[in-house]
């Protein structure tokens, strides 16, 4: 089961770096903001600093899990798998909190926090 559980706690963890990747990285291009609800140019423009900062938190998140998984598979167990269900737990929350937010969120919510919350089952018991 720690495998299954580590395969999808690092596809949770790709997914936060691809989060970021959007949010930080290419935020600016209409493609990207577009794909969050963002309406014009004038409005990627303003929201450009929050959604810099939001990236990186998921940054943090992914390489957080990442970095748990290998405590976890070099013999660090205990530590690497505490800080597996931290930060997957935290990636779950931040999904839960995203849905707060309106209706329209469902569904980047449950893209967001579906995977995190299967892997922190899953690592819970593994």
């Amino acid at each position: 089961m720690a495998v299954i559980a580590s395969i999808i706690v690092a596809l949770a963890a790709l997914l936060h770096g691809y989060i970021f990747l959007l949010e930080s990285v290419l935020w600016a291009k209409p493609a990207t903001w577009k794909r969050f609800g963002v309406a014009d140019q004038a409005s990627a423009d303003v929201t450009k600093p929050m959604a810099y900062n939001q990236g990186f938190y998921n940054l943090f998140l992914g390489l957080g899990a990442a970095l748990g998984l290998i405590l976890f598979w070099t013999g660090a167990d205990s530590v690497g798998k505490a800080l597996v269900l931290f930060t997957t737990g935290c990636m779950v929350l931040a999904a839960a909190v995203l849905i707060t937010t309106g209706r329209g969120y469902l569904k980047p919510a449950l893209i967001q926090g579906t995977l995190p919350l299967i892997g922190f089952v899953l690592f819970l018991f593994a």
